[in-house]
């Protein structure tokens, strides 16, 4: 660093009151490989953070102009360079002080097509000597590049990549398999998740995987549906591990260096609302599994749903943490839930640090299910979001509105957590996307407080017999078998999912493309390789309308007998939640007394605001992380905006527009004796806009 530039930050610091902090890296997702999201940095301190300025904002430069790409992206920083990725996945290099460019891999730069990508929530940095390597996955490779260079590393797998579908078992060369979120390093063993359909259609297994850092070679597999002969075989019908697909961890790992453990979060069986073709229990879906991070071989387990009909996915990194419970050190993993709980645990033995009570819940009306007969709930902490739907819950935003929500509530069942599915619908609270999300929980291991955000958006789930959908043609049987679930009945799509409508397309796009598309898929949509050719011609010609005359069948036999009319928010007439205020929230759990110390409203929506009412608090995607000096930061919201909440009170303290949706955790760092704050601003969810920018804030005058 040139000396002049020394004395400027020595003069600003005396000036403004803060340090000048040795260089500091946030090297991993999650911060840390224990996940907790936190930093001992303190040079933006509750004083003085109202003075965060933007210091720098990286572009991209390849948003989807239609609103429907994203960035979840959580960058790690190392030796002073920023490591992240682009709205179409493409990993760049970044001079953390300044923002400016590196190097910029593009991973489809040898004309292989972008079908069927999801999402990217970061990467991974490892070295060993010299040997410095970026390890990330994009469709279904796992790429390995010189951290230096940005290059493809030719001793890696197949030209410096992994195929993920290899490695599973069986035949998933038509089944969707990828991987969003970074894996975990164990020495030089990448331990690696999934994500898998979890649709009516086939699925693939969620194995979890560990690669070998130098060459991509497989070293060991832990099979989440087990093979005859190991642990949870039996929880399972006699040939689900030939089938059955989903329990698959697609949120992230945490790894215990000192003890060797890795903590790995898995989602639910597939299909999502349907199980009876999956009867029993259904470990290791649903679970908090612990593996030694060598071998693979499993230690404990805590299933926390069974049988699970709700999608009530693990959503998010388990965090691990010191904490003092009843006199005692305890080294504890705490588990965040879609439900708005918090399961607490001893860290090697695997048992509960506070009371989990199994209690009985209702049965399923639906054909052929056999829904479990009790269900595990915590005990303490308490909920951080709600968890029933009443009348007394009902938005009060105006009469009209509640009449009509009154009305509709009603009409489908709402008695809590676990309710199944059903055909006149059920309403689902907290909704699909949490509670708690994938972007995870901070710990402050000086308050020994969890940091959560929360949504408190009801969605109402209605299945719908595929036999009562009566006689159609082959394409329009394919469409409600495998697209209705998201584009919906009536093919209008959803403003709100950023799920694109399907009923004029004729204009743009030809029966080979989009037989094309339906075979590879695009974006967050999977592909539908397995469907037969005739299949996807088929399902094209519907959506062109232009199937031959007179092309009418019965439904097919050989499917789940449900399917589902889509994932819909349940909202006001208006388009505001159905629910109450506040919509979103920031909580602060004590871990060691199992309270929640405070919960603030998360966000804002100024028309509302302009009408007198209070803040709202909006729905909101991406984690917090917490400082030592003393500051939680977050941004997630709807409206757009990055904050700033003193840690031990709640107190908003600052807040800046961003411009797009924060939709991903932040990181901090320090670099040239200045703290950074940065988050990516990539939008494109809840019907905002898209964007490509990083924006890094720092101190000003």
């Amino acid at each position: 660093m040139p000396r002049w530039t020394l004395v400027f930050l020595i003069v600003l610091a005396v000036e403004t009151g803060a340090q000048v902090p040795a260089d500091r890296d946030w090297p991993s997702h999650g911060g840390d490989p224990g996940h907790t999201q936190y930093s001992p940095l303190t040079q933006i301190d509750t004083g003085n953070v109202q003075r965060l300025r933007v210091a720098w904002t990286y572009r991209a430069g390849d948003a989807r102009s239609d609103g429907r790409s994203q960035i979840q992206c959580h960058p790690i920083v190392v030796r002073g360079v920023l490591y992240g990725t682009s709205p179409q996945i493409k990993v760049f290099a970044l001079d953390a002080a300044t923002g400016r460019e590196l190097w910029r891999f593009d991973p489809f730069a040898d004309g292989e097509a972008q079908h069927g990508l999801g999402v990217n929530r970061g990467v991974v940095y490892w070295e060993e000597g010299e040997d410095r390597r970026i390890l990330f996955t994009a469709g279904q490779r796992l790429f390995a590049l010189d951290a230096r260079t940005g290059r493809p590393l030719q001793g890696f797998g197949r030209d410096g990549g992994v195929d993920l579908r290899e490695g599973l078992g069986r035949d998933v060369s038509g089944l969707y398999v990828l991987s969003n979120t970074p894996g975990a390093l164990y020495g030089d063993l990448l331990i690696l998740g999934t994500r898998v359909s979890e649709g009516p259609g086939p699925s693939a297994p969620g194995h979890v995987r560990a690669y070998d850092v130098r060459t991509g070679t497989l070293r060991w597999v832990f099979r989440t549906i087990p093979w005859p002969g190991e642990v949870g075989y039996e929880t399972w019908p006699a040939d689900a591990w030939q089938r059955a697909g989903g329990a698959n961890s697609w949120t992230g790992i945490s790894v215990d260096r000192e003890r060797g453990l890795v903590f790995v979060p898995t989602g639910s069986a597939a299909f999502d609302f349907w199980g009876g073709d999956r009867h029993g229990a259904n470990l290791f879906a649903n679970c908090l599994l612990v593996l030694r991070a060598a071998t693979g071989e499993r230690v404990w387990h805590y299933q926390t749903v069974h049988h699970d009909l709700w999608d009530r996915d693990l959503p998010a990194a388990p965090v691990l943490a010191e904490i003092t419970r009843a006199g005692q050190r305890r080294a504890a993993v705490a588990q965040v839930t879609k439900s708005g709980h918090v399961f607490v645990f001893d860290r090697e033995s695997g048992v509960p640090l506070f009371p989990i009570e199994e209690r009985p819940v209702p049965p399923s009306e639906l054909a052929s299910e056999a829904a479990w007969p009790t269900q595990p709930l915590p005990l303490q902490p308490p909920p951080f979001a709600r968890q029933a739907f009443t009348a007394d819950e009902a938005t009060n935003l105006s009469s009209e509105a509640r009449a009509a929500v009154l009305e509709r509530l009603s009409q489908v069942r709402a008695g809590g957590q676990f309710v199944p599915p059903s055909t006149a619908g059920t309403v689902i609270l907290p909704g699909f996307d949490g509670g708690a999300e994938w972007g995870g929980a901070a710990f402050d291991p000086e308050t020994e407080r969890l940091y959560v955000n929360a949504n408190e958006m009801p969605w109402i789930l209605t299945l719908v017999e595929t036999a009562a959908l009566g006689a159609s043609s082959p394409g329009a049987q394919v469409y409600r078998q495998h697209c209705l679930a998201c584009h919906g009945p009536n093919r209008e799509g959803s403003p709100q999912q950023n799920v694109p409508g399907l009923r004029r397309l004729a204009s743009t796009w030809s029966k080979a493309s989009l037989v094309t598309l339906v075979a590879k898929g695009k974006g967050v949509m999977p592909a539908f390789a397995f469907l037969s050719v005739a299949e996807r011609e088929s399902v094209a010609a519907y959506l062109l309308g232009a199937e031959a005359a007179g092309a009418e069948t019965r439904p097919a036999g050989g499917g789940p007998p449900y399917t589902h009319t889509g994932y819909n928010r349940f909202l006001d007439p208006e388009g505001y939640p159905a629910i109450k205020p506040p919509w979103g929230t920031l909580n602060a759990i004590d871990l060691s007394k199992g309270e929640i110390a405070w919960s603030v409203p998360l966000g804002e929506l100024p028309e509302l605001t302009r009408r007198g009412v209070p803040p709202t608090g909006t729905e909101n995607y991406g984690g917090p992380i917490v400082t030592a000096g003393g500051l939680v930061f977050i941004a997630a919201t709807k409206d757009e905006r990055m904050r700033a909440f003193d840690k031990r009170t709640g107190q908003l303290l600052w807040e800046a527009p961003l411009p797009a949706g924060g939709y991903a955790t932040p990181s901090t760092y320090a670099v040239g004796g200045r703290q950074f704050v940065v988050v990516a601003a990539g939008g494109g969810k809840m019907g905002t806009k898209s964007g490509d920018a990083y924006v890094a804030f720092s101190l000003g005058p």
